[in-house]
């Protein structure tokens, strides 16, 4: 069996505001698939960066988050999903750019467990946790 990652999927409140999120601070610019279930109020933006990278955003309606948490440990009260990572190139770069496109810093790049790895966490627009991974270089 071969396996390779395919998208993830956020539950979002406003799906028009977090798709403009996404697409003008992460790239994810390419519409891949749109569809909508009006008996149970959900619409569906499956997005794409031009590297590949997927994301669905669902929003449903009269949908609330479950919980807030402060910190990428204050999410694991909760089993499930936590967030999702992304590698990025320039942790600095990315991180500042997210925070000026109104991503809430979270965690500010450390280095990471790995020797010479680093890291950082942010938030969108609707408070899910993004990590961000510089990995080491080669």
């Amino acid at each position: 069996m071969t396996i390779r990652f395919h998208h993830v999927s956020v539950s979002v409140a406003d799906l028009d505001a977090q798709r403009r999120w996404y697409a003008g601070a992460l790239g994810f610019t390419e519409v891949v698939e749109e569809f909508e279930v009006p008996e149970a109020g959900v619409r569906t933006a499956v997005l794409q960066t031009p590297g590949g990278v997927r994301i669905e955003l669902i929003a449903r309606a009269g949908s609330a988050r479950a919980e807030t948490f402060t910190d990428p440990m204050d999410v694991l009260r909760a089993q499930g999903y936590g967030h999702w990572a992304l590698e990025v190139d320039d942790l600095d770069d990315a991180f500042a750019g997210l925070t000026s496109a109104g991503a809430e810093p979270v965690w500010p790049p450390a280095d990471a467990v790995r020797p010479g790895a680093r890291f950082g966490y942010v938030k969108d627009p609707e408070g899910n946790l993004i990590e961000l991974i510089q990995p080491a270089a080669s």
